[in-house]
């Protein structure tokens, strides 16, 4: 008989509790499934819990807990990136096996992490990490193994699918729905992280590694929020055909031109788009009909084609329940006698996808060298050739008009012109944006927002 797999957990907060319920409830089926018993021996807790079972041995020195003889899988669930990252690595020297749900710490410390794993012939397993109980990690290292990426595009922060989702149904000001999400507890007391897109930033720079076999760079993702989205934006972009979300993006460029035609063939364009903004799409895109709080990621990849996976990103089940099969990988691997308990590596997908000697070194791509269409607001004085130099100035610039709306003036003589541009390279569109803002007819800063039609 095989002896029973022990398992660690660090942080007994919303999903280290939902851990505990699942493991309690489904007993019979991890077995099943696995053909070991899943047993939780100790848990890392600031505080003693009266409804843990008195079997299982509590202990606030997290560091005793992940260096335990009586441990075989260490589960992370503490958060941040400095005392976390000093527990993972101790447990790593130790022999442990970890799994982790902590985004921001695999972001920003992943290569190291990944490389002492590998040195230490361990495995760090993080489906929880990005999208909570969407399956994407094992989807992008497993199933499209045999794909090549072209890009992909996410709703990975349920707090800003909210909101956004909140300001076009029911025409709420974001202030106004930030704090409801506060109040529902989908948004921190402080929303930096969700709102300025920093937590899609993370996610992001995980799916990109693994879509592009690249090392992991969270600081050259470009991050925007949505904290300046007015619900005057929110309703042009419905009557021109779009909805306006928050999506992190991750393309693979070639220099070559796209299919509208737009950019220039330039190797210096060359490489890999990361950047987190909102964005319209249009409203017949499968993503703009994500809403809510749910998350989404749409890849494109060769030969498959565009592949969605949706679902429910954050909360206690939809988070347990990715920990959880990250665990019941992690004891597939494991030696199935009673003599060992050591992973056997030829089984495991490397923590990246790709071999770590095969990464590339892919150029990542500069803000003003990234490629999209834009929505662009124009508030100008209602005077004669106002539309025909801004149109003159697009021009000059090389590019393209996709569409214009221009509404009726407001009581102060100003006229808003909303206008839609083919793909453009950034740089292209600061030389533009910069000339009309110097027109004496355009009366306030120009509003841009990037455009994708996800095809």
């Amino acid at each position: 008989m095989s002896k029973p797999i022990k398992l660690a957990i660090l942080g007994l907060g919303t999903v280290g509790t939902g851990v505990v319920h699942l493991i309690n409830d489904n007993l019979n089926e991890l077995k099943r499934r696995s053909g070991r018993d899943i047993i939780i021996t100790e848990v890392g807790t600031r505080r003693q819990r009266d409804d843990i079972d008195s079997s299982i041995t509590q202990n606030a020195d997290l560091m005793t807990v992940a260096s335990s003889d009586n441990v075989d899988i260490v589960i992370e669930l503490i958060g941040g990136t400095t005392l976390a990252k000093d527990v993972i690595m101790h447990a790593i020297k130790n022999g442990k096996h970890v799994v982790t749900a902590n985004k921001a710490l695999l972001a920003e410390h992943g290569n190291e992490i990944f490389a002492l794993a590998e040195a230490n012939g361990v495995h760090v397993a993080y489906e929880a990490a990005v999208a909570g109980g969407i399956p994407i990690i094992k989807v992008m290292r497993e199933a499209l193994a045999a794909n090549r990426v072209d890009w992909l595009a996410g709703i990975i922060n349920g707090t800003g699918n909210f909101i956004m989702t909140e300001m076009r149904d029911k025409g709420r000001p974001f202030d106004d729905v930030l704090a409801e999400a506060q109040a529902l507890g989908y948004a921190e007391a402080d929303p930096t992280f969700d709102v300025e897109g920093i937590d899609a930033a993370h996610k992001l720079a995980l799916l990109a590694s693994i879509a592009f076999g690249i090392p992991l760079q969270f600081d050259k993702v470009y991050c925007e929020g949505i904290t300046g989205i007015t619900l005057q934006d929110v309703n042009y972009a419905e009557e021109l055909g779009y909805r306006i979300k928050h999506l992190g993006f991750a393309v693979r460029r070639t220099g070559e031109q796209d299919n509208a035609g737009q950019g220039n063939a330039d190797e210096d364009n060359a490489g890999i788009e990361l950047r987190v903004h909102p964005t319209l799409i249009p409203q017949d895109a499968l993503l703009a009909n994500v809403n809510g709080v749910k998350n989404a990621v749409l890849v494109n990849s060769h030969p498959l084609g565009q592949t969605l996976y949706c679902g429910d990103g954050a909360g206690a089940g939809a988070t347990a329940s990715a920990v959880m099969a990250d665990v019941m990988d992690l004891v597939r691997v494991l030696g199935s006698n009673d003599d060992s308990n050591s992973a056997n590596n030829s089984q495991y997908v490397p923590h990246l996808a790709f071999i770590p000697e095969q990464l590339s070194d892919t150029t990542i791509l500069r803000a003003e060298q990234m490629t999209t269409g834009y929505y662009l607001r124009v508030h100008a004085f209602d005077h004669p050739g106002v539309l025909a130099d801004i149109t003159r100035i697009l021009s000059d610039a090389g590019i393209n008009i996709d569409a214009i709306l221009q509404k009726p003036a407001h009581k102060l003589g100003q006229v808003p012109v909303i206008i839609l541009t083919l793909p453009v390279v950034e740089s292209q569109m600061n030389v533009a944006i910069e000339k009309i803002e110097q027109l004496e007819s355009i009366t306030d800063k120009v509003v841009r927002i990037r455009l994708d039609e996800l095809s």
